[in-house]
């Protein structure tokens, strides 16, 4: 049985984070979503004042000789003026298929969920999409529920130059 663990991403991640963010769009049917490269990602992650956060999967299959990362956790701080308290907006979370079933996915969320616990966040929340049940099922089981009667908005491209022109 291969080793697990859980870190925080570092800069040589990089390259690891980009091929999993890519593999994750495929997955969802977006292969050419994603625009930026693995300096992009080392510049948002790991550059001055980051705004997000990553922590990685690993798996050794050679007994903690050598690691490779499996699985990201990409998440954010965010407020909740009802609550008057932060809380963590989980991005992105994939796993590379080829690890499924070794309790990566679960590893990340337990980890992500002990940062809201120890930092006394209120919130812990992401989006799914609607046609990926086997992810409901998933998060359902760990005891999250959906949020039915909110739609997500979203501005971009023209609209957004548009009306953040000065």
């Amino acid at each position: 049985m291969p080793q697990t663990r859980i870190r925080l991403a570092e800069p040589r991640d990089a390259d690891a984070i980009h091929a999993l963010v890519v593999a994750l769009a495929v997955y969802e049917k977006e292969p050419d979503a994603v625009e930026g490269d693995p300096a992009d990602f080392a510049r948002a992650l790991f550059g001055e004042q980051p705004q997000v956060h990553c922590h990685v999967a690993e798996v050794s299959d050679d007994g903690g000789q050598s690691w490779e990362v499996a699985g990201i956790a990409i998440w954010f701080v965010t407020f909740s003026t009802w609550k008057v308290q932060h809380g963590l907006w989980l991005e992105d979370l994939f796993v590379d298929p080829a690890r499924r079933g070794l309790g990566l996915g679960r590893q990340l969320l337990q980890e992500l969920a002990a940062i809201c616990v120890e930092r006394g966040y209120a919130r812990f929340e992401w989006w799914v999409l609607d046609w990926n049940t086997p992810a409901h099922g998933f998060y359902r089981s760990l005891g999250a529920v959906p949020l039915d009667e909110w739609t997500v908005w979203r501005m971009d491209g023209d609209a957004l130059a548009t009306l953040g022109a000065r």
